[in-house]
């Protein structure tokens, strides 16, 4: 069935290239080399997720059992602070809404990161790129107990656009480096 999948769309990628001419081969020209790939990747998480583009569109870690909302924000903390972004806010979702209601919410939590200069960097590049500003990581707790990480899959932005100039390439590497790592650790408990 993947396979059919991966068929099904590479046809209509190409419909659509052969529909759009010239515009299409050019702007194909400008794009960071393995972006068809990672627009692949893109197009099966979207299949997978039964057409939810959150889900095409982002990362996702199950938070090993064990690891406390406590332990999650200490890693967030230290790897941000050794990879020199800064946190620049949250927003605690979970307890607006039990102080709204007077109810227990499941957890629910947005981490807020940023390197202010490679922001800077990437709006002057996009200024598109704004909207995407800062750098979130969510903390969500699912009917079952499971704590849950979701972020933007950062690689649409460093992997599947136009090619980035350098050193702004190198900078947004580094930006989505650091979030993956925070990803990876947070889930594991990895201090």
């Amino acid at each position: 069935m993947k396979s059919l999948t991966r068929l099904a769309h590479v046809a209509v990628l190409a419909g659509a290239a052969l529909l759009s001419g010239c515009g299409t081969l050019s702007t194909i020209g400008k794009l960071e080399d393995g972006a068809g790939a990672e627009a692949s990747r893109m197009w099966d998480r979207w299949i997978e997720g039964n057409g939810d583009i959150a889900v095409a569109t982002t990362w996702e870690r199950k938070v090993k059992p064990g690891v406390t909302i406590n332990d999650i924000e200490q890693i967030f903390v230290q790897i941000a602070s050794e990879r020199n972004m800064k946190g620049v806010g949250d927003l605690p979702l979970s307890k607006e809404l039990e102080a709204r209601s007077g109810k227990k919410e499941k957890f629910l939590k947005v981490y807020s990161f940023c390197t202010p200069s490679t922001a800077r960097e990437m709006v002057d590049f996009s200024p598109h790129m704004a909207a995407y500003l800062p750098c979130r990581i969510s903390v969500v707790e699912h009917d079952d107990g499971s704590l849950w990480l979701y972020t933007l899959n950062m690689d649409m932005m460093v992997k599947m656009g136009r090619k980035l100039p350098s050193p702004l390439k190198e900078h947004a590497m580094a930006v989505r480096d650091t979030i993956w790592e925070m990803m990876e650790r947070a889930s594991k408990g990895e201090v």
